[in-house]
């Protein structure tokens, strides 16, 4: 199984910046897609950026340019850098990982979900 330990959510002023991270460990064979998703109050949870084993990346539309996904497959962490932050982009967002595991079986583990807060 795989444990996620996320970090960095909080309150930041809008146009500010955060990083956000999130850690897997445990006992699998490899970690194959990192994603984070956002869920704003009273709306569907909705992805906002991916990044594969191999480093490919997707965003969503709306935060596209201002947002960067990337990975450190030493330490199995994802980030997310998030610039220019909008007052919209208050959500609770959660860290997805998909994993192998020794089976042969392909699993996906959530994070407990951070808080982020863009406010004046």
């Amino acid at each position: 199984q795989v444990q996620l330990v996320e970090s960095g959510g909080g309150l930041v002023q809008p146009g500010g910046s955060l990083r956000l991270s999130c850690a897997a460990s445990g006992n699998y064979f490899s970690i194959n897609d990192m994603v984070w998703y956002r869920q704003a109050p009273g709306k569907e949870r909705e992805l906002v950026a991916g990044i594969t084993s191999g480093g490919r990346t997707n965003y969503a539309a709306s935060v596209k340019g201002r947002f960067t996904i990337s990975r450190d497959n030493a330490e199995n962490t994802v980030y997310l850098r998030m610039n220019s932050l909008k007052p919209e982009d208050t959500a609770v967002y959660f860290c997805n990982v998909g994993y192998d595991d020794y089976d042969g079986g392909y699993l996906e583990v959530w994070g407990q979900g951070m808080l982020v807060t863009v406010s004046s």
